[in-house]
């Protein structure tokens, strides 16, 4: 089964400085290559892409391009720095833009442009914040459809305080970082053919419908209230 991956290169760094999160991430995607995923990676600061959350922000946004990979792809990685304990300003960025995708819903089903699409972030750092970095991202990406396998993430940090950074410090070998890395890569794999035969059936126009109804109804039924008499 032929797949895809895009990768959002969340650095600060435009071309052609070296990127250490990118390095990490040419990694993971050495390593979902032999199991069959072409991937192509999108540093984002080398486009023009304003601040908003609509997924076209008019004349010279070059944002539309780019999601129409996304959209494509059957997985999507956010790769991003931790600056100050956070994902970086361009993480946060992509994730505001790709706010937009909830105002394009399925017309049949309702489900975002993102559904059965598969998730993971990749981070890399000089201290702590690569949890709350991962936790929030996957997260966002959830809400916004994707579906996270579990271990989707993968990240390398060095000790507390200014030092070398992943390519500089040695972390091409580091045990937890590559072990993650395989894990992080099979997982995604796996759930992106698993989305391929069994795309998520769920219609959230109806189920919204019927909450909507239900909501409105003016003496709606107590669902699991006890009987009248019992304690």
């Amino acid at each position: 089964m032929s797949l895809n991956a895009i990768v959002l290169n969340c650095t600060l760094k435009r071309s052609p400085a070296p990127s250490h999160t990118e390095a990490l991430i040419r990694k993971v995607t050495g390593l979902m290559a032999p199991l069959g995923v072409e991937s192509e990676i999108i540093r984002v600061v080398d486009h023009n892409i304003p601040f908003g959350v609509s997924s076209d922000e008019g004349e010279g946004d070059e944002w539309p391009g780019i999601l129409a990979k996304v959209k494509a792809a059957n997985i999507l990685i956010i790769g991003t720095p931790i600056w100050f304990g956070v994902r970086s300003a361009v993480a946060q960025l992509v994730i505001e833009r790709l706010d937009g995708t909830y105002d394009e819903p399925d017309p049949q089903t309702g489900q975002y442009p993102l559904y059965n699409t598969v998730g993971g972030v990749i981070i890399t750092g000089n201290e702590d914040g690569a949890h709350d970095a991962a936790s929030n991202t996957l997260f966002n990406l959830s809400h916004m459809g994707c579906v996270i396998p579990p271990n989707s993430d993968c990240y390398w940090v060095g000790d507390a305080g200014p030092g070398p950074s992943y390519m500089d410090a040695g972390g091409d070998k580091h045990m937890y970082t590559n072990k993650t890395a395989r894990w992080m890569a099979h997982n995604l794999v796996y759930f992106a053919e698993l989305m391929q035969e069994n795309p998520i059936p769920t219609n959230i126009k109806q189920l919204t419908e019927d909450a909507r109804a239900y909501s409105e109804d003016s003496c709606p039924p107590s669902h699991g209230a006890p009987l009248r008499g019992e304690a």
